[in-house]
């Protein structure tokens, strides 16, 4: 199990270049205040206020994408996400719920994302591949098995495993008890154990 874990890091620091705040920070509660203030500063033109909301909730949204989407499809939707958050912050109309209303917008994306057809373009032959191909197909194993978990245990365990969030940081920012959170955790661990197994 160690050894899926690390590689879902992996995969999740490898195939990302969202510039995120390191995982050491930790998200404090009334961070709700300060959204609020950076709301308005972003509504007022301030896009250093937006770039800071995007940094405290860019691995959020690129963890609740990753439990409905692929990996290749995650990073394009974050940046989808944030430009339709951008374009309606005026319609936001409590400035402090701006976690809350993010993550709605983000399963909203991804289920957008499922009910329209998917233009492929192909690459051509000689783009570099730079990493361990039995290790990417481990990890896309194991989060093949995390999307096939019900929803609750899906988006919890992504957020957990591949983006680094602790229990009250994704309680804090998806607006769910930290009680539900645990016991999302622990369930979803599990079924993911079982899953995993056979």
């Amino acid at each position: 199990m160690a050894d899926v874990l690390t590689t879902l890091e992996f995969v999740a620091d490898g195939s990302t270049a969202i510039p995120v705040a390191p995982h050491t920070e930790r998200f404090v509660a009334a961070h709700a205040a300060d959204d609020g203030r950076l709301v308005s500063a972003a509504r007022d033109g301030d896009r250093g206020a937006f770039a800071s909301l995007y940094e405290r909730y860019a691995r959020v949204v690129h963890g609740l994408l990753l439990a409905r989407v692929g990996p290749e499809h995650a990073e394009d939707l974050v940046q989808d996400v944030f430009l339709m958050a951008w374009r309606r912050l005026d319609d936001l109309r409590d400035p402090a719920a701006f976690g809350g209303w993010l993550v709605t917008i983000t399963r909203n994306r991804a289920m957008d994302f499922h009910r329209r057809p998917t233009d492929f373009v192909e690459l051509p032959e000689d783009v570099p591949v730079a990493d361990d191909p039995s290790q990417r197909a481990e990890a896309r194993a194991a989060l093949d098995a995390i999307r096939g978990l019900p929803e609750a245990y899906r988006e919890t365990l992504v957020l957990r495993l591949v983006e680094g969030l602790s229990g009250p940081e994704i309680a804090s920012r998806t607006g769910l008890t930290p009680a539900s959170v645990r016991v999302n955790l622990h369930r979803g661990m599990k079924l993911l154990r079982e899953k995993l197994r056979r």
